[in-house]
């Protein structure tokens, strides 16, 4: 699980990965086959050396996609550290799921997309895919992008709580219904999640897969607990008690596995609304804090 930090817009933009990242300039080309259908194998082929960031748009005729290249094997010390974390709370859902990187990460992705989608839900469409890249579809259409989460929740924000709650709550009603086919995602962040433009949500980011080391349960628990992670700082700021009643009602829907997990998660996390408040500690301090501070409250008897 990662947990960056909430910046400005523009740097929000540039940090991001997954298909919602902030473009490279859009490459004129296309590659068509001998019927005069588009070539997707091939343009991967041919744009994938070629291309120098990890994730780019480009254009095939009329059509924006999306190459992510195999990087770099990702370091184990931001692991060993959330390891230590989920030991010292004995929390098994907040077990780190260490992203491979390389020819790894792409064929996780790959093989999540292709389930994802085969369960009817809305992520990108892998177009083609070899090795060390993956060429996937753009979540917009007729030239309309889609919108992050994040920065719909951040303008949401500034409009007042009831405007919040009501973009907070899409976010949830997301995750119910991945959950609901059977499915999990992998860094439910509120980053992760875009809004398309017939207004659905989409799904983003599958460089690791949770299902490998996890149960189901603890798979949906960690989405729900990403989610609340990366929203919880505007949500305690704004309704703290008009937001626990959408996540419990949302929650309903769940297994009693999961509720009941989520209700152990919160007597674990307790103490860590007790972490400091001072900006100086850092963002993610304070995001912790204010998760703890929600579960504590919307879990009450059961953190007791």
């Amino acid at each position: 699980m990662r947990f960056p930090p909430r910046g400005g817009a523009s740097s929000r933009l540039q940090s991001r990965k997954g298909a919602a990242s902030a473009p490279a300039p859009l490459d004129a080309g296309a590659a068509s086959a001998s019927n005069g259908a588009l070539d997707y194998a091939a343009f991967l082929q041919a744009t994938l050396p070629q291309q120098e960031k990890a994730v780019a748009s480009h254009r095939i005729g009329d059509e924006r996609v999306w190459l992510k290249k195999a990087g770099p094997r990702h370091g184990k010390a931001r692991y060993q550290l959330l390891a230590a974390i989920a030991g010292a709370l004995r929390l098994d859902v907040l077990t780190p799921v260490p992203n491979p990187g390389g020819n790894a990460a792409i064929a996780i992705e790959g093989k999540r997309l292709r389930e994802l989608r085969g369960a009817g839900l809305r992520v990108p469409a892998v177009l083609a895919q070899q090795a060390d890249g993956l060429l996937i579809s753009d979540l917009g259409e007729s030239g309309r992008a889609p919108v992050v989460l994040q920065e719909r929740l951040d303008q949401a924000a500034a409009a007042g709580p009831a405007a919040l709650l009501g973009v907070w709550r899409e976010g949830l009603d997301a995750i119910a219904l991945v959950h609901a086919r059977g499915c999990y995602l992998s860094q439910a962040f509120d980053r992760n999640l875009v809004q398309c433009p017939d207004g659905a949500i989409g799904y983003i980011d599958f460089e690791d897969d949770p299902g490998e080391t996890l149960q189901l349960a603890e798979c949906q628990v960690r989405d729900w607990l990403s989610y609340l992670h990366s929203t919880a700082a505007l949500v305690n700021a704004a309704a703290p008690h008009a937001a626990g009643t959408h996540w419990h009602a949302v929650l309903e829907g769940a297994s009693s596995t999961v509720r009941e997990r989520l209700a152990h998660a919160a007597r674990r996390m307790r103490w860590l609304r007790h972490l400091p408040a001072g900006r100086r500690w850092g963002r993610d301090t304070q995001r912790v804090r204010a998760a703890a501070m929600l579960l504590a409250r919307w879990h009450a008897d059961s953190a007791a």
